[in-house]
């Protein structure tokens, strides 16, 4: 799983900072920036690879066995043997390879898993609680290639849910493209000219109620 704390330099948290507080500057949004190395452990990656390094084993085994014409020996040399050296070499593949990992999970249950972190993330960092209700959430889930963005009430009677598909856009791009922090900052612009454009206006009295600061966590 990704090293978040070394990928991101104070400069990055800085230059993501500065980022949320102009994108705050003209409107009443809160945004949260939420950097995550994986949503979870993936215990199920473990198992799926030794069986699919078993079956590799097996069929790789069998194939020299017959392709090959070597039609001595017995079938633990053949068949349990190959079998075998697959189970324990599959989750080793999978440890060093996170396209391997990510395919063995699934997108699905890589999305599921990213927007629940995010819906406890929210939770934890009280991004409800502002006064006009109206703090974001951004969601970047590393090893995922997931982002997540979530609104609180007020944010969701103004900006409706597709209008966020831009800013996961940049983010997941800038993942893959191994320039996260860039791609953050600027979805976190563009987080804050969809609040100027759905008339979310800064009051006079406004202040800034969540820590700009990006919250980094490993899992």
């Amino acid at each position: 799983m990704p090293d978040v704390g070394r990928l991101f330099t104070e400069a990055d948290r800085a230059a993501i900072a500065d980022a949320a507080r102009r994108a705050e500057g003209a409107t009443s949004g809160e945004i949260v920036p939420y950097i995550v190395g994986a949503c979870d452990s993936y215990p199920l990656v473990a198992w799926k690879a030794a069986v699919l390094g078993a079956i590799t084993g097996l069929v790789g085994g069998v194939a020299v066995h017959v392709l090959g014409g070597f039609w001595g020996g017995s079938v633990w040399l053949w068949v349990v043997l190959p079998a075998l050296v697959g189970a324990l070499f599959g989750p080793l593949a999978a440890w060093l390879s996170e396209p391997l990992r990510r395919w063995l999970i699934g997108e699905r249950l890589l999305e599921l898993r990213a927007r629940q972190r995010a819906e406890a993330a929210f939770l934890d960092e009280e991004v409800f609680a502002t006064r006009e209700r109206t703090g974001i959430l951004i969601l970047v889930a590393l090893f995922e290639h997931q982002v997540v963005v979530l609104g609180d009430a007020g944010i969701n009677r103004a900006v409706p849910d597709g209008a966020w598909e831009g800013v996961v856009s940049r983010v997941v791009s800038g993942i893959r493209d191994g320039r996260p922090t860039e791609a953050l900052i600027a979805a976190i612009g563009d987080c804050g000219r969809l609040l100027e454009e759905h008339r979310l206006k800064i009051r006079p009295d406004d202040v800034d109620e969540l820590d700009n600061r990006p919250r980094i966590r490993d899992r």
